[in-house]
């Protein structure tokens, strides 16, 4: 009987297997419950069981796990798609921590997780492959990936993957500006590898400068931190570098504490040039007195093993200063598998792969591209100046009442945010009084070269987005929701009128929503600049900080290793030991 029973019950599981998804088994002994279900997204990649019944779906690959990829992953909720995801690395960083990681605040482990984790209870079959990605095929819908695993390990080192849609978010590379001796001897800060190697360099110099018989002149240079570059990365390093060397190693290394000099250089007029001008003589005080020398105007042209070489801007004197460690961050460049890309489809005089409001690669069907590797080319208002006026001139007499542009205002605004930015920047209520100031009070009647003069001086408020996390997260999110609504909005679009064709956009344009900008100063202190020109500096800050950046960690995992992090570092100092 009871066999019979089970063999019952694996025959109703074969012949249905969509409904039978959980089975609960009652156990004689102990009255427990054994719970069984099939709803793995793994389980499903690998049977296909239920894909056959389901059609084909379309296969969308992903490459790179940073914060615009693991952004879409987390948000994606369609089970429309098969997604293979590709990286070099099988983990998602909280990359603004990696200062932290640098000076043993907060461990390198703390502040990743697997991306299998991320993605294993997601509606839509996933697969995942450790590679890098060194050619894109566009013409023929491949990306030609290398395995990054060591080579005495078996398996195909190199394979070719096909897609119905590519997502590119594989972030930068740092930008060295061909400045000789950069890549061989500075450290950079994009990596958690980076971080750890950092740390430990930094350690190698305080162990190495309190060996005996070292001389006093080798000890001055291997005492010497030089930070280039006074963007957020660089402040933050050096503050934390300088709480570091101050609150920690100064009691274990009392000997080496004499010959300790940070230095912060910086080519343009001043640190934090993106800041409120009230933060930036805050920082700028603050480490003069904490003693780190901020030097402007210093551009370096050279960094040798033992020296780095920067040109005076007001002088054009040439000064060669000795050094233990250089951390170079001055920006990111394209990855040479981007530029490649962007030479295949046109784009080879651009700097950035451009794309259009929808994270749409231009020049490149059903290719997308997010974060650092992108920037959005939004499309001119004059451009369409002409097609706006005869959308909205629908009697076609060539002149229109204010009343006329009723329909299309909201459209305006919404496909070209430059005008809502123009706006404000002159005070201007509404789109109305725009049109008023040009068309004036003699004339009751607006025609085509009343509204081009209207215009005239709205795409001068166009800018780029900044290369940061909060950026390619918001964009990542916004592709996910895209996908997730396809199938909808082919039928029924939401977006903006097309002022060239008929009908609307399918979706929304993306629009960024910044949400403000922290730069910790050390000594816990921090400074935020938020929406509406709000200027917070102080201790109350960087709690605010620390809430902040521990509700944006990636899982409650990650959230438990950082704050006890945190709380151990307040107990019991940084960890300074060379592991």
């Amino acid at each position: 009987m009871r066999g019979s029973f089970f063999q019952r019950a694996y025959r109703i599981s074969q012949e249905h297997p969509t409904f039978f998804k959980l089975l609960i088994v009652t156990t004689v002994s102990g009255g427990g419950l054994l719970t069984f279900s099939d709803a793995s997204p793994f389980q499903r990649s690998i049977t296909g069981a239920s894909s056959q019944n389901e059609g084909k779906k379309k296969k969308v690959v992903v490459l790179g796990t940073g914060w615009a990829g693991t952004s879409f992953l987390k948000n994606l909720k369609s089970s429309s798609y098969d997604v293979q995801v590709v990286s070099p690395n099988n983990f998602f960083a909280f990359t603004p921590l990696l200062p932290s990681v640098t000076n043993g605040t907060v461990e390198a482990r703390s502040i990743v997780e697997p991306i299998r984790n991320i993605v294993k209870k997601k509606p839509y079959n996933v697969e995942f492959e450790e590679a890098e990605c060194y050619k894109i095929d566009p013409v023929n819908k491949k990306v030609y990936c290398r395995s990054n695993q060591s080579s005495t390990l078996d398996g195909v080192e190199e394979f070719t993957v096909d897609y119905d849609v590519l997502i590119l978010a594989m972030g930068a590379r740092v930008n060295t500006f061909n400045t000789p001796g950069v890549e061989e001897h500075a450290h950079f800060l994009k990596e958690v590898g980076d971080a750890q190697k950092l740390r430990k360099s930094i350690i190698d110099c305080y162990e190495r400068a309190s060996l005996p018989g070292v001389s006093e002149e080798e000890k001055k240079r291997m005492m010497h931190f030089v930070v280039v570059g006074g963007g957020p990365t660089g402040v933050e390093y050096a503050a934390e570098l300088h709480d570091l060397a101050f609150d920690d190693m100064a009691k274990l290394y009392p000997s080496a504490k004499d010959y300790l000099k940070i230095t912060l250089l910086e080519a343009g007029d001043h640190i934090l040039n993106m800041f409120d001008k009230r933060i930036i003589t805050f920082a700028t005080d603050k480490f003069q007195r904490d003693g780190i020398d901020v030097k402007t105007g210093s551009m370096v042209v050279r960094v040798s093993d033992k020296h780095i070489s920067t040109k005076e801007r007001k002088t054009g004197e040439i000064v060669s200063v000795p050094y233990g460690v250089v951390l170079w961050s001055t920006g990111i460049a394209t990855r040479p598998v981007v530029r490649d890309f962007m030479n295949n489809i046109g784009q080879a005089k651009r700097r950035v792969l451009a794309t259009d409001e929808w994270l749409r690669v231009e020049g490149c069907e059903d290719v997308y591209a997010l974060g650092d590797c992108a920037t959005i080319n939004q499309r001119k208002v004059m451009e369409d100046i002409a097609a706006i006026f005869e959308k909205a001139d629908k009697t076609s007499n060539g002149t229109l009442d204010l009343k006329d542009f009723k329909e299309v205002v909201g459209h305006i605004c919404e496909r070209y945010p430059q005008v809502e930015l123009y706006l404000r920047k002159n005070k201007l209520k509404s789109f109305y009084d725009l049109l008023k100031n040009a068309k004036g009070d003699d004339k009751k009647q607006i025609d085509i070269e009343t509204f081009k003069k209207a215009l005239s001086e709205v795409d001068s408020q166009m800018k780029s987005l900044p290369p940061t996390a909060q950026v390619a997260a918001q964009q990542g999110e916004y592709l996910a929701k895209c996908f997730n609504r396809m199938e909808l909005c082919e039928k029924n679009p939401e977006g903006p009128l097309r002022f060239r064709a008929s009908g609307r956009h399918r979706f929304h344009p993306f629009r960024y929503r910044h949400f403000g900008q922290f730069a910790p100063l050390g000594g816990e202190q921090t400074a935020a600049q938020l929406p509406g020109d709000w200027v917070s500096i102080g201790h109350s800050t960087q709690w605010l900080w620390y809430s902040v950046y521990a509700s944006k960690l990636v899982s409650w995992r990650t959230r438990m290793l950082v704050i006890s992090d945190w709380s151990r570092r307040f107990i019991f100092g940084r960890d300074s030991s060379k592991i």
